[in-house]
């Protein structure tokens, strides 16, 4: 199991020891935010994601760690046999879902759909930890087109002015 105790800042510097504290807390759980964790491969993403979603699960949350890939192929083959809406409420349940491996793999047009289906399902109501493998610097434009997409759907459906954006980013 890993644990942010076990994390090696002397291997990441340039990581700030508070903002690993104010994660570990838990607060951005119980404010249903989501959080984006970028950086280059090996340098702790999954580390840091896992032992948030060991200390979620030690305070009694519902906690589910998977990869892209795997996510995104359930959700297809979900779709394939009929059953997106029941796959779609499996990854709606835990208070926090950790997907790991983000950026590596391309996705398909109708993956990136599902996927952000998932994603407005869950907005506000539960959190979600992305960890983004940046392969290319130019990868941060994702993350605010993701910004962006979310405040359109705010806006489009709710009925009350949309508040700041619950994703939170931190690169490491």
């Amino acid at each position: 199991m890993k644990t942010v105790e076990q994390f090696d800042f002397s291997f990441q510097p340039s990581l700030d020891r508070k903002v690993i504290r104010e994660l570990s807390g838990l607060g951005f759980l119980e404010r249903a935010e989501n959080v984006l964790i970028l950086g280059p491969p090996g340098v702790g993403k999954t580390h840091l994601a896992i032992s948030l979603g060991v200390k979620a699960a030690e305070a009694g949350h519902r906690v589910l760690f998977v990869t892209l890939e795997a996510l995104v192929g359930r959700l297809t083959r979900a779709r394939m046999e009929n059953r997106v809406e029941r796959q779609l409420q499996q990854f709606v349940y835990p208070k926090l879902l950790l997907i790991d491996e983000m950026g590596y793999l391309p996705m398909s047009r109708d993956e990136a759909g599902l996927f952000f289906r998932l994603l407005t399902r869950r907005y506000e109501k539960a959190s979600t930890v992305i960890h983004w493998g940046m392969l290319e610097k130019m990868d941060t434009k994702v993350y605010d087109k993701l910004q962006t997409e979310v405040q359109k759907w705010k806006r489009s459906h709710t009925a009350n002015t949309p508040r700041s954006c619950a994703w939170r980013r931190y690169d490491l």
